[in-house]
């Protein structure tokens, strides 16, 4: 499998070949299922603030996907080997974020406090976190869900405080999901179609996708705000 990783290194010019996680994946480059329980524990385990970043789980498994369906530049190591697909790989990365995000939520919701107290956690809500978790729910309202979900670093501290709050839960579960469905399958099928080129140019897709939800996310606040000046009126 050093020779995958060597292959894949030399086609998307980027270090993958140092990145851990990476590593681990490509090892089951031929084994899909191998792959997808172990992006879907990763991301269960990233929910919960583990040191394994979404971001490069979610370009590692694209580019295995890519590997999988171009047999050409990436020979399978014996005829017609399983390889990783890539709408499987973005459903079920994507459901493992947005299970991982609303589990965070209902645990807040039951043991929010207790959670806050534990020594494995107590880390996760020191002043600076909480304070920059309160500004955005003051600020952005039933919005701050998907703030959160592209705010590395408070992501968890912030959904189990949603979870504690009066934040409702079908409104945590709506916004959340949009927020992961604009942006984890969209960059697995991204790198799966169109491999190294896209790698190049990723940011810049992400950035137009995020333009794109901060425009609707503008839209309803606006809606809201002349909605809440008309009632005082009448």
């Amino acid at each position: 499998m050093g020779a995958i990783r060597k292959k894949a290194v030399s086609v998307f010019y980027v270090d993958l070949a140092s990145d851990q996680i990476f590593q681990y994946l490509s090892q089951y480059a031929y084994q899909p299922t191998m792959v997808y329980i172990a992006v879907f524990v990763m991301m269960i385990a990233s929910g919960f603030g583990f040191p394994l970043p979404e971001e490069v789980t979610i370009i590692s498994v694209g580019v295995l996907a890519y590997m999988g369906a171009h047999p050409d530049i990436f020979p399978p190591p014996y005829p017609n080997a399983p390889v990783v697909d890539g709408v499987e790989a973005a459903i079920i990365t994507a459901t493992a974020i947005f299970l991982a995000d609303n589990l965070v939520f209902w645990i807040g919701r039951t043991f929010g406090r207790k959670v806050m107290k534990s020594r494995a956690f107590s880390r996760f809500f020191d002043g600076p976190v909480m304070t920059k978790v309160n500004h955005i729910v003051t600020k952005y309202g039933k919005f701050a869900a998907f703030i959160f979900r592209f705010t590395p670093g408070i992501r968890f501290p912030a959904h189990l405080f949603l979870g504690m709050s009066k934040f409702s839960a079908p409104t945590f579960a709506l916004v959340d999901g949009f927020a992961v469905m604009i942006s984890v399958p969209t960059q697995i099928l991204l790198i799966d179609k169109f491999g190294e080129p896209i790698l190049k140019t990723l940011s810049v897709v992400k950035f137009y996708l995020l333009g794109a939800a901060a425009i609707v996310l503008v839209y309803f606040l606006l809606r809201k705000f002349f909605f809440t000046e008309q009632q005082k009126q009448s």
